[in-house]
């Protein structure tokens, strides 16, 4: 008999699954990868920054394994819409979650929501050409913006920010997008940290190469490089040498110029209409280590403040969650009888994308010996539920005819290997037309 696991999600996570299960099963496996959106891939698609090539290229390998014969993509098929998990559990032996994390922390501040204030998520989603976000909702009309947060996210936003479209012009940024950072009024990006220098989460490949930046000069405060302490990992170690030789330096007077700020925590974002400015106090760590404010503030008068202080993911319907952790309650994997998560929804934002993997065969291991000896669903394929409801999922051959659209229109725009179609329609036209 042959086992079937329907991955919810085609992310890494949800693609290094599917990978366990074919290596590690012992009989035959059929496992179909469901996706919501017609693409695969997730945040190696949609989260890695266009100029990141080399990550990217993580796509090749996730690829060969959605072409492994006992590998099914299906796409445009949303879990709650047009599936619910009994579905699910009627049509397969087992179930995995891999929806990954979703959405940005919110920062829990006065003037959080209004216009002009927005998850540093949806600004990658949108030089990344994700569908959910439209093309035209980003306008870069404000001389200066705020980016909260100092990881490796909020270093990829203040990198594209201050580039210029001619720099990202051979990468896939879809090209409604590119004219519009082309347009760009934008003068001064600052980068801020509640902690110090030696706190930040970017790796120090990420930062040098704002280092780098042709069209931004890069500057730190010298009191704000200070370091208390000293014996630092050699990571740390290199982000604070880096810093430091970034605080020794004046600027030359490039057309953008980039703040990377420390020891400063957001207090209230403010405006009336629209973000006008952003007010923070100045921090300092208290003899427990926890973040206190001093009392001095500062305003900056930025048009807008873009929060990168962390994922999280969401809830799935008919799913268990725990809305402390936000992650799915698990134990190695295992949710329920038949029912398993993999990824970040299953440990939480941690890690690299390489980092997946071996969480995934944690998952694999936990399912294959949990349904060892059971007996095997004879459902039908998925399929013809699917389609009762109206619903043709969208085909790994089908993925192709987008991918090979994206090749076909930045031949015909002289830019690059591939430039990413915007929006859900233009991608169903590339592969059903």
């Amino acid at each position: 008999m042959t086992l079937r696991v329907a991955v919810i999600g085609s992310g890494p996570a949800g693609i290094y699954t599917a990978e366990a299960l074919v290596k590690q099963a012992q009989e035959d496996v059929r496992v179909d990868v469901i996706e919501r959106l017609p693409t695969p891939y997730g945040l190696v698609r949609y989260g890695v920054a266009p100029d990141h090539t080399s990550i990217k290229s993580i796509a090749n390998y996730l690829r060969r394994v959605l072409e492994l014969p006992e590998v099914r993509f299906l796409g445009g098929v949303t879990l709650g819409e047009h599936l619910s998990v009994e579905d699910l559990l009627g049509h397969y032996d087992a179930v995995v979650y891999a929806t990954g994390a979703m959405v940005d922390r919110k920062l829990g501040i006065p003037g959080e929501d209004l216009p002009g204030s927005v998850a540093a998520t949806d600004f990658v989603n949108w030089y990344c050409g994700h569908p959910d976000v439209s093309a035209s909702m980003f306008t870069l009309d404000s001389a200066e913006i705020a980016v909260i947060g100092v990881g490796n996210v909020a270093v990829d936003v203040v990198r594209v920010l201050a580039k210029t479209a001619e720099e990202l012009s051979s990468t896939d940024v879809p090209h409604d997008v590119l004219e519009r950072l082309g347009a760009s009024q934008v003068k001064a990006i600052h980068m801020i940290g509640r902690r110090g220098p030696e706190h930040a989460k970017f790796t120090l490949k990420e930062l040098r190469e704002l280092g780098e930046l042709a069209n931004a000069d890069v500057c730190v405060r010298d009191d704000e490089a200070v370091v208390l302490g000293g014996d630092f990992p050699r990571q740390i170690r290199g982000n604070i040498d880096v810093l430091q030789s970034w605080a020794a330096r004046a600027p030359v007077g490039r057309p953008r110029r980039l703040d990377v700020r420390f020891w400063l925590r957001p207090v209230e974002i403010l405006g009336t209409d629209r973000v006008e400015g952003l007010r923070l106090e100045r921090t300092r760590l208290s003899e427990e280590g926890r973040v206190v404010g001093t009392g001095e503030f500062e305003t900056l008068p930025v048009g807008m403040v873009l929060r990168s202080v962390g994922y999280q993911s969401v809830p799935l319907p008919g799913v268990p969650f725990d809305e402390r952790s936000m992650t799915v309650p698990n134990e190695a994997g295992r949710v329920r009888d038949r029912e398993y998560v993999a990824g970040w929804l299953k440990r939480g934002p941690t890690g690299v994308i390489g980092t997946n993997k071996s969480d995934a065969a944690e998952t694999v291991r936990t399912l294959l010996s949990d349904l060892a000896g059971h007996d095997r669903t004879q459902s039908a394929p998925i399929e013809a539920l699917l389609l009762e409801r109206g619903v043709r999922p969208v085909t790994y051959d089908e993925w192709l005819a987008i991918e090979a659209a994206e090749g076909a229109l930045a031949k015909s725009l002289g830019r690059g290997e591939r430039v990413k179609l915007a929006g859900l329609e233009a991608m169903l036209r590339a592969c059903r037309p």
